[in-house]
């Protein structure tokens, strides 16, 4: 591979990434999102999804134990990363290509792709399955659902919630809200989501807060990283 891609070029899986520096994660992921648009520049595919989610792709890749810890992608729009970073990176040229891998994760071209995506809204409820699964089995397994908010408005998607939320799976649920299903996201869900996160009142007190926690941080315990955890569970 050229030299742009010296990072890169050395990752064949994850335990590869998980020998890096975390601060060469920046450049691994610089490099990533650049070879996703060297290679779908000339071989169209699914572009953006994936680009937005390079520096999640890393992060859960370098954090869990994949792929015993399993990591499911909403509609596959998003796994271009994840395919590459998963021994896939030098043959990624032919995707959508015919007799090439798929655009999609596919469970019999990998044991890093666990679930085979062919719609939206599916990836809470196979998580959760999965979940159940190791529970009764005693596998002490990890699961990620990574889904979309123009997914997230399906009804098997609040199906999941609503059974997860009632018996505690070992189990994670990442909203990748970037405001875009196939056309621009409509609808209430996306409206009550655009106002948490674009909330000029909201930001600013978050802000305050922040700059508040920051001083108290420098003379007594690590505040921020508590409220922060707060946070993440509210």
């Amino acid at each position: 591979m050229e030299n742009k891609y010296a990072l890169l070029s050395n990752i064949d899986s994850p335990e590869d990434i998980k020998r890096l520096k975390p601060e060469q994660l920046v450049d691994l992921s610089a490099e990533l999102r650049q070879y996703i648009i060297d290679i779908v520049s000339e071989n169209p595919g699914h572009f953006a999804s994936s680009l937005g989610v390079v520096e999640l792709t890393i992060a859960l890749h370098y954090v869990y134990n994949t792929p015993f810890d399993r990591i499911i992608w909403d509609v596959g729009h998003q796994a271009y990363g994840h395919k590459i970073l998963t021994g896939r990176r030098d043959v990624f040229h032919t995707n959508r290509k015919y007799k090439g891998i798929s655009g999609f994760p596919k469970r019999s071209e990998s044991p890093y792709d666990a679930f085979g995506v062919g719609h939206s809204s599916t990836s809470i409820s196979a998580a959760l399955g999965m979940s159940v699964a190791s529970r009764l089995k005693l596998e002490n397994r990890k699961i990620v659902a990574v889904i979309g908010d123009g997914a997230l408005t399906g009804g098997m998607a609040f199906e999941a919630l609503n059974h997860g939320g009632s018996i505690n799976p070992n189990m994670l649920v990442i909203l990748n809200d970037n405001n875009i299903s196939i056309d621009p996201s409509v609808g209430a869900l996306k409206e009550y989501l655009l106002d948490i996160t674009t909330s000029k009142t909201y930001n600013k007190i978050k802000d305050e807060v922040w700059d508040i926690l920051g001083r108290i941080d420098r003379v007594g315990p690590k505040t921020r990283s508590l409220i922060q955890k707060l946070e993440n569970a509210i």
